[in-house]
């Protein structure tokens, strides 16, 4: 089991985050709200590769809709790329269907919201070694909120396996769901609205490759 030092959330990342971009990622966030709870706002399975998320690939990492899931391949060490469906929310409950399929254990993955620019959202994280944690990002600085560091859940399979990850972010509750159990919450006051999206990273070995399937956003 990788240790998971603070640090890691701090200056390496950013060079690496700036080309988490493509021309999809200028237009304006579509704002969507719901009459009642539970109601479905936006749902992607990844088949129609038109359906509006960031993608792009620079022969060294990508994000790519392919056979039906949007694919993160990072060969970058210490880095975390982002895609977004340019989505735009304050209270909603988030859902998606997220697999390693190669490359180290030791990664990160899962769901953001309340996205207003790479230097403020929440992430919503696991890794393949099986550690979890919520970070908040504010005026680029990152910072894991649920705890010092990542902590060791044991709702997280290790290996080549699929969970189904949950983030709700309501008010000022924020809380990390692993195949419908739930495995942290917290209190955050610093972002009340913006886009949702999903994320994957590296630490020290690069090669992580994961993909997202059947994405869902719904009213809490």
């Amino acid at each position: 089991m990788a240790y998971r030092p603070a640090i890691r959330w701090i200056v390496p990342l950013f060079a690496c985050i700036i080309l988490a971009c493509s021309g999809s990622s200028l237009l304006p966030p579509q704002k969507l709200t719901a009459s009642q709870p539970g109601q479905v706002l936006f749902l992607d399975d990844f088949s129609d590769t038109s359906s509006g998320w960031d993608t792009w690939n620079d022969n060294v990492s990508m994000v790519t809709y392919q056979d039906g899931v949007l694919r993160f391949l990072i060969n970058q060490p210490n880095c975390d790329h982002w895609s977004r469906p340019h989505k735009y929310f304050e209270d909603v409950r988030l859902e998606v269907d997220a697999a390693h399929v190669a490359g180290p254990d030791n990664n990160d993955f899962g769901l953001i919201c309340r996205f207003s620019d790479r230097n403020n959202f929440y992430a919503f994280l696991i890794s393949s070694d099986g550690y979890a944690g919520i970070v908040r990002v504010q005026q680029g600085v990152y910072t894991v909120i649920s705890g010092q560091n990542l902590q060791y859940n044991n709702l997280i399979q290790p290996g080549y396996v699929s969970h189904r990850l949950g983030a709700d972010c309501v008010q000022s509750n924020l809380t990390l769901y692993i195949n419908g159990e739930k495995a942290l919450e917290v209190q955050d006051f610093a972002h009340t609205a913006g886009e949702v999206g999903l994320m994957a990273g590296t630490y020290d070995q690069p090669g992580v490759d994961i993909t997202f399937d059947n994405f869902v956003a719904k009213s809490p």
